[in-house]
């Protein structure tokens, strides 16, 4: 039986490398300033008036800056498993930009297995499956 093809179920905000996943974000031409996801029409720096950005790979790794568990079932158009699954969502301070990003820690993840000041790499993981493919997200994955 073939092997379904793998998506992203959100396009454009990270790349398809199994291996060496990047979250894709955006740096001003004018002053520097990192953005997740990416900016299209005004810097966020507000010292700066910047309208063109580069899109960049960030960093794949980061130190967890916060944490804690989600008990509640996101709304649509959020894809949960049946029945709910609580999850643990961490603010991780990237390695080399210094951005704060919030994102999920990988599945069956507890609040047990994470501390303030661990350190994290990015993986992708599914989402969802449907006929047509198997349909990722990208995740924290504590570094041990």
């Amino acid at each position: 039986m073939p092997t379904k093809q793998q998506r992203p179920a959100i396009e454009g905000w990270f790349t398809m490398d199994a291996e060496q996943p990047h979250l894709l974000g955006s740096r001003c031409t004018t002053c520097g300033t990192y953005a997740f996801p990416g900016a299209s029409h005004f810097c966020g720096n507000p010292a700066c008036a910047g309208t063109e950005f580069d899109t960049v790979e960030l960093s794949r790794t980061g130190t967890v800056w916060s944490y804690t568990d989600n008990r509640y079932q996101p709304p649509e158009p959020y894809i949960s498993p049946d029945p709910f699954e609580p999850y643990v969502i961490a603010a991780v301070q990237l390695a080399e930009e210094g951005l704060v990003i919030l994102g999920q820690l990988t599945r069956g993840a507890t609040t047990d297995d994470v501390a303030v000041g661990d350190q994290v790499e990015l993986v992708l993981e599914p989402l969802y499956e449907d006929d047509e493919a198997e349909h990722l997200v990208w995740k924290w994955k504590v570094i041990r």
